[in-house]
């Protein structure tokens, strides 16, 4: 749909938004700030994966093509396939930004139908227990939600080349246990400052 903004750059990358629904309620969400990441990317309606192949132009001229918007973009598993098959075709490099929740939303493993399609996934932990979780993150699923990212982040290790685990900075959150958590997975750890608003990366 014409007038709403489907791929935006930062930096050397392409972020492509194709939903606003997302399974947490985050209260650090960039969606709750009135700068959010410099677009409006509130989406009147979702867009089909040729709108989103045609809002990429050339995928080679950026250092990834980064599935994030305002939602959670694995909530449209398929259009994500689709796309990311398409573009590696093209010569991108493939990430997607996600909550971890994908296997609870689908009640299977769906990161062995995105292996051969991403080289990053960065998952966002954003606590170091499930209470906490459920305090900072506030997830329709509940209490279940969080082992559930963990256990998402088990599945991706040896299936996606590069895994990250990453927290925001917020209070309650104990960086160091996260990192202790993401070491054990077998992931990277990526720390993400929150001053006001949150830079997506």
């Amino acid at each position: 749909m014409a007038g709403q903004v489907v791929a935006y750059p930062l930096g050397q990358n392409l972020y492509l938004n194709i939903t606003n629904q997302c399974t947490n309620n985050c209260l650090f969400c960039i969606r709750r700030t009135s700068e959010g990441v410099g677009y409006d990317l509130w989406l009147k309606q979702e867009p089909s994966p040729e709108e989103v192949l045609a809002a990429v132009q050339d995928p080679t001229s950026y250092r990834e093509i980064v599935f994030c918007g305002y939602g959670e973009p694995l909530m449209r598993l398929e259009v994500v396939r689709e796309v990311a098959e398409q573009l590696k075709k093209r010569g991108a490099q493939i990430r997607i930004n996600t909550n971890g929740q994908a296997n609870l939303v689908y009640q299977r493993n769906v990161v062995l139908e995105l292996k051969d399609l991403v080289d990053a996934i960065c998952i966002s932990l954003n606590a170091q227990s499930a209470d906490r979780y459920l305090e900072i993150c506030r997830p329709i699923y509940g209490e279940k939600a969080y082992q559930a990212v963990l256990d998402f982040a088990r599945c991706c290790v040896g299936q996606i080349p590069r895994v990250v685990l990453s927290v925001v900075e917020w209070p309650g959150v104990d960086v160091e246990k996260c990192r202790e958590i993401a070491r054990k997975l077998g992931t990277e750890f990526r720390l993400r400052r929150f001053s006001g608003t949150l830079k997506q990366v």
